[in-house]
Order: structure tokens, then sequence, then C-alpha cells
């Protein structure tokens, strides 16, 4: 099931919070848990057993790790309980991957390639996984108490808006939340409304410019414009995709009385990449830098081992997305220039500077082909394109496939990032207008909106989430 359904619109959400608020405080825990087990059922029914696995695995090693704090055997019960994490997720998102890579040296040397065991993928899995280690960690590290209340902790690893497609959140964060949350019609409305406005974006923009990228990157022969045509459409395609998630997922948090963490800052206004691992998927790289940068080290080694954690903490972060080397070298690309920044002290600047942002948004769409790229083969591909003598022509196959309104929405994309850089540039007056009749704006301007994209989902067929693969 995805949010961008009229079944959840119009079946699931309704039911779920008539439930949810007809139940007593205290047995809310149980028809979130209960509500999302079936949600994400909705998809595949034995793979919920997996996760509750997961789950039941966590909650134990969890108490009896706390009770071994301050003995050598916390530190056991933590390498038991992440080693466990970790070989299920490399079993099921990683396995067919390197036996794959390994036939590949295999036909080389003239040897037999192995039988690829074909698994499907659990949806969610990266993001539970990750969401139970640092829960783990956390206890190891005597910064939250293991709790008691299985439902509790089922309910955090469960909770259906942030399930599928993150953002990633700590037990920590929500622990005093399942405890006590307000519910209030303030809350909810503003939940509404956010929910409203990732809903418009994910339907009406990124579903909409999806068919200029996937015709550009479908081209065997693309010239110079349909390469940049297309990883300009990719660059607004996912970040509306991915952001208008996170934007569902905090309002239907909100509607239920729970605030999540926000995921997104204007990520394509950044002026370096630092400055865009600080705005882009902020749950993941926050995740990141704590449990893995820091375990490994940090910038506390010196300045070698300081750029060597940098690269290895993206390498890990890009195999993170998914098992294809196209990943790894997207996040080698990341990893290379936070480490080159960090050398030459770039990424500092107090003021906006044009040259340093546009560089910067060229550096991110480069790496945004391999992360659309089915193969580095393909990639490939639309980087020779990319960097060949400049044509203004379009292919015909790639005339043929996109449509005006595909290019104008794209074009009300571009404009909405581009928005994001003059908040400071508006006229105060202006922008206390804005936010004195923000509600009634809101229904002039959001809800026709909202039921345009409705109109919109009902007419096209299924339409998953970008990072619903990871």
């Amino acid at each position: 099931m995805v949010f961008s359904s009229t079944f959840f619109l119009l079946v699931f959400l309704p039911l779920f919070l008539a439930i949810y608020y007809l139940t007593p405080f205290r047995g809310r825990s149980m028809v979130i848990l209960l509500g999302s087990y079936a949600f994400y059922a909705w998809w595949r029914v034995d793979f919920l057993g997996l996760f509750i696995a997961a789950t039941l695995w966590n909650y134990w090693v969890g108490i009896r790790l706390e009770s071994a704090l301050g003995t050598p055997q916390a530190k056991r019960w933590l390498t038991l309980g992440i080693g466990v994490d970790l070989a299920v997720l490399a079993y099921f998102k990683y396995a067919d991957f390197g036996i794959g890579s390994l036939n590949g040296l295999l036909t080389a040397v003239g040897g037999e390639p192995l039988p690829l065991l074909h698994l499907l993928l659990p949806i969610g899995i990266s993001f539970y996984v990750f969401e139970s280690i640092s829960y783990l960690v956390d206890v190891y590290r005597k910064e939250i108490p293991a709790t008691r209340r299985l439902d509790d902790f089922a309910a955090f690893l469960a909770l259906y808006p942030h399930l599928i497609a993150g953002p990633v959140i700590r037990f920590r964060d929500l622990a005093a939340q399942f405890a006590h949350r307000e519910h209030t019609p303030q809350l909810f409305a503003a939940g509404v409304a956010r929910f409203m406005q990732g809903f418009i974006k994910k339907v009406v923009i990124a579903d909409s410019v999806a068919t200029i990228a996937d015709a550009s990157f479908g081209l065997s022969d693309p010239t110079f414009a349909d390469a940049w045509l297309g990883i300009l459409a990719y660059t607004i395609q996912l970040y509306f995709d991915f952001s208008g998630y996170s934007d569902m997922a905090i309002g239907l948090g909100m509607m239920i009385g729970f605030r999540l963490n926000e995921n997104f800052n204007h990520p394509y206004i950044s002026q370096s990449i630092t400055e865009f691992w600080r705005r882009w998927h902020i749950s993941l790289s926050t995740w990141l830098r704590d449990y893995l940068y820091i375990p490994l080290g940090g910038s506390r080694g010196g300045t070698w081992m300081t750029y060597r954690n940098l690269v290895l903490t993206m390498l890990l972060g890009g195999l993170w997305h998914g098992a294809n080397w196209t990943f790894v070298l997207w996040g080698g690309w990341h990893g290379l220039w936070l480490a080159i920044e960090r050398a030459l002290g770039w990424g500092k600047q107090t003021s906006f500077q044009p040259l340093s942002w546009v560089f910067t948004l060229l550096l991110v769409m480069v790496g945004w082909v391999l992360f659309r790229a089915h193969s580095v083969g393909e990639a490939f591909v639309m980087y020779a394109a990319m960097f060949s003598w400049p044509s203004l022509a379009l292919s015909p196959d790639l005339s043929f496939s996109i449509t005006r309104m595909s290019m104008a929405l794209l074009v009300v994309g571009i404009v909405v990032v581009l928005w994001s850089l003059l908040p400071n540039r508006v006229p105060s007056l202006l922008r206390q207008a804005v936010l004195r009749h923000a509600m009634a704006l809101q229904l002039v301007v959001q809800v026709p909106l909202f039921a345009l994209a409705l109109v919109k989902l009902v007419a096209s067929s299924y339409s998953p989430f970008l990072y619903f693969q990871f």
C-alpha cells in the first residue's frame, strides 16, 4: 500500500483514524501497531513475519544489553544484536549482488558462474534495520533505557507513516511521545495541510516529470540536449518524490500526535556538498554521522584518517541505497567531494555565492546520473552525451515521448526550487502578509491543487515512491 493510492486515501486512512481516536490513549500504541502491520502486509503477508521477528529480536537484545551494562557482556550483546540485523539485511539485499559480482570474476578467468538466489527485497528493510541498530547503540551508550513496553517498541518500528521510506527515526526521539503526546484540532489540521503539500509534490510534479527522465535514460544514444534535459528532470523528480513522501509522513504523524523530524531543508540551494548533506535526507545523513562516521574515528585520527572516514562512510551510505555498483560509485563521488572540501576549507560561506551554488548543483546532478542509471555502462552513456559537443536539438524519440504538460511542470518544479533561494530577499512586509493569510492561501491554492492531484491519481496507474526500492 502506498500513500498515493485511492485505497489508502479513501479506505485505510479514514478507518485507521476513526479507530485510533475512539481508542483510549493507553491502547493507541496497539492500534498503531496493528494498523501498521495491516499497511505492511498489504504488500506481502509473508515478509510481515520477518519484520515481527526482527522486532522481537531487537526488543529482547535491548533488555539483555541493558542488564549487562558495565560488564564485558554488554559489548558482546551489542555485537550479536547488530550482527544479526546486518546479516538479515545483507542476505536479502546484497546476496545476489555479491554472487553477481563474484560471477563476473569467475567468468573472467573461465570459471562457471554461480546460480543467483533471486531474492525479493522486503520493502522498508533498510529503514527498520538502521532504526533497530540505532536503538541498540543508544542503549549501549546509556543515552536511553531499554524499553519494557513491547507494544511501544513494536509500534515505533512499524509506525506506518515512516515505515516504507523514512525518515529514519530513533527510539529516543519518539519514546516520550509514546508516553504522552497532544492531540489538538490545530495539530491535526496542520498535519492534513502538510500531507496535501507532499501529495501535490509527488503526484502533480514528480510523477509528471518522471516521463521525461524515463524517456531520456531509456535512449541508447542520447544527444547532449537529451542527456541534460533527462538529468534535470530526474533532479526535480527525485526531490519532489522523496521530499513529498517525507511531507506526507510528517503530516500523517501530526494527525496522530507525533512530531517526526524534518528530512529536507531546501537541499538544492546548497553551496557545497558538505552543506548539501546537511539539507538532503537529513535523517540518514545524521544517522551515518552518529553511528558510522564517529565510531570509525570521525576527525579524531588526523587529516588522512578523516578523509578515509568521510569516503568510507559515503561508500557504505551509497551501498545502503541499493545493491548495485552505481550506488557505490555515487557514494564514493560524494565522499570524494566531502574530503576535497574538508581539505580546501570549502563550504563555510556566510553569504550567497552564485558560482559556488552552480558548481555544487552540477556536482549533485552528475552524481544523480549514477543514482538513476541501472548500470555503470548506462551511466557512462549519459556522461558521454552530457560532455559531448553541445547540440541543442532533442532526438526524435525523446521529442515524441514528452508532453507540453510534463515540460510545463518541470518548469514549475525548477521555479519552486529557485524560489527557495530568495527567502531573505522577499520584502518583510510581503512575508508577514503571506504568513498572516496562510490558511486562506491554503484554501485558495492547496485545496484545488490537491483535488487536481486526486483526479490525476485516479486517472493514472500505480505510482510507487522512488525510495521504496531502498
